[in-house]
């Protein structure tokens, strides 16, 4: 808890860009999603939170029209979220605050020192 705390406090100078920590993380699977977009339950599942926990945190995230909804037309049941060019842009300029605040976090390390947290976050939690 205290390691997600102090993630989550240094990464508070994301709101220069007006995103939060949960914001960024979201903005980030989807630029890297194939066609920009996922099913909701992907990416709750992703982060970690539930289909409900995910739909309240993109509410907001809709309104700045950095997602927007796109409903399958084979099943509607399915429904995606989708970066827009507006949340494209405030990523591709957060990603840089992001990149910097990682390096101070997680200074340089041996590739074998990289390999051992590498695995050791695998096992707690799968292909993070």
């Amino acid at each position: 808890m205290k390691v997600q705390s102090v993630i989550a406090r240094r990464f508070d100078r994301l709101s220069v860009h007006g995103l939060g920590f949960s914001d960024f993380v979201i903005l980030n699977l989807l630029d890297n999603a194939p066609a920009k977009k996922m099913r909701r339950v992907d990416l709750a599942e992703k982060i970690g939170l539930t289909a409900s926990g995910v739909t309240r945190l993109l509410l907001p995230m809709e309104k700045t029209g950095y997602v927007k909804r796109e409903s399958n037309q084979r099943d509607g049941r399915v429904s995606y979220v989708v970066l827009t060019d507006v949340g494209r842009n405030i990523y591709e300029e957060a990603v840089h605050t992001a990149e910097l605040i990682a390096c101070e976090l997680l200074p340089p390390l041996k590739s074998k020192d990289l390999k051992v947290l590498s695995e050791a976050l695998y096992i707690m939690g799968g292909n993070l």
